[in-house]
């Protein structure tokens, strides 16, 4: 079965940036991820996918490689990079590819990093947009007390690789190239475990839940990935530690509707004070703040405070917020209401507004020109 092209699984055209790829990225991986979607295969096999293609596309030499050849042209030895475990998706693709065309056909072990981990954090509007501090619980693997991370079963030791020699990867020459790559016995270690531990089953680390303060900057939307360095999983092999993403989670606040940096915010005004004017209290982050109301004010006229947005983070300026005012029109009149009213009414019919004259007017002429073309 063919490979779905990388491009089309971001959905974003071969001439795209890197900005454009990773917008493209985050905005798919929020999409299908899988605290998002539990339970859902489908949408775990779409992330992965989208890590996939976003690995190669953000790396100029694999996306040079395939833009050239296609999947052959990134795609190692035996078949494309099957992922076995979520956090994967976040942690190193390796190198492919060795040397092409008098490359060096050696190398030594390479010492790799430990996996990536992830979380979600869920915040209010509010601190968005002051910026806080939280703490975030998540799960990574540490080392294993009972065989110190080195796998085997206390009293053994790992032995050398047959296959590579030690040096955790192998060369296989077709005509005029030399493709190298991580050798499939070792997984690129250069070792082999004989009588693995017991508590880690070999592989060096055991699960661990873990709680860290992170700091949120103010302005963050949802989708923004903050990285924790150093705190996600240990190497077995000595590397260094992979890093936890925090993935940020707004939630929709009751008054502000957020766009970007700005903020839209509804406020219900009365029939009289849109028409004389008046002065009212509507929300802002910072708490109340007074408005003045036009005379004359149309139902879904809106008012701009300036700088009273969203922050734009760790950028000295906010966004803006757009107060947007309806006509609230009342379901419940009382008897005095009602004749104040009527007398407005019979007010206004003796003095027609322009609008209101120019719409009747054009009524009237409509009405002539339908009965003149029924007469003709």
């Amino acid at each position: 079965m063919s490979k779905q092209d990388y491009y089309d699984i971001l959905g974003i055209g071969r001439n795209a940036g890197k900005d454009e790829i990773a917008s493209a990225y985050r905005k798919k991986a929020m999409e299908y991820h899988p605290d998002r979607n539990p339970g859902n295969e489908e949408a775990v096999e779409k992330f992965k996918l989208c890590a996939e293609a976003f690995e190669v596309l953000n790396n100029d030499q694999k996306r040079s490689a395939y833009d050239r050849y296609g999947h052959a042209g990134v795609d190692s030895v035996g078949g494309a990079h099957q992922f076995t475990d979520i956090n994967e998706i976040f942690g190193s693709f390796g190198d492919l590819f060795g040397s092409l065309f008098g490359g060096s056909r050696s190398r030594g072990r390479q010492v790799r990093q430990g996996a990536d981990v992830h979380c979600q954090l869920i915040l209010d509007l509010n601190e968005a947009a002051r910026g806080v501090t939280k703490t975030v619980t998540f799960k990574r693997r540490e080392l294993c007390e009972t065989c110190g991370g080195t796998g085997c079963k206390p009293g053994s030791s790992p032995e050398k690789c047959t296959l590579c020699g030690g040096s955790g990867r192998v060369v296989q020459s077709t005509g005029f190239f030399s493709i190298q790559s991580t050798c499939p016995k070792c997984g690129g270690t250069g070792s082999v475990i004989t009588s693995p531990c017991t508590t880690c089953f070999a592989s060096g680390l055991v699960p661990k839940t873990v709680d860290r303060e992170v700091k949120i900057p103010a302005g963050v939307d949802s989708g923004t990935r903050l990285r924790i360095q150093g705190e996600g999983e240990k190497s077995a092999d000595g590397g260094p530690a992979g890093d936890c993403y925090v993935f940020i989670d707004v939630k929709q606040h009751p008054l502000f509707h957020r766009e970007g940096q700005d903020l839209i915010c509804r406020v219900p005004i009365g029939y009289a004070q849109a028409a004389l004017g008046a002065e009212i209290e509507v929300p802002t982050l910072e708490g109340r703040e007074k408005l003045t109301i036009p005379a004359g004010t149309q139902n879904n006229d809106v008012i701009t405070l300036r700088g009273h947005g969203m922050p734009v983070p760790r950028r000295n300026i906010a966004g803006d917020l757009h107060i947007r005012l309806y006509i609230e029109v009342p379901k419940k009149l009382s008897t005095e209401h009602k004749e104040l009213l009527r007398k407005l009414a019979e007010l206004e019919h003796e003095n027609i507004l322009p609008e209101r004259k120019s719409f009747f007017g054009k009524l009237g002429q409509y009405v002539n020109d339908f009965f003149s073309e029924d007469k003709a």
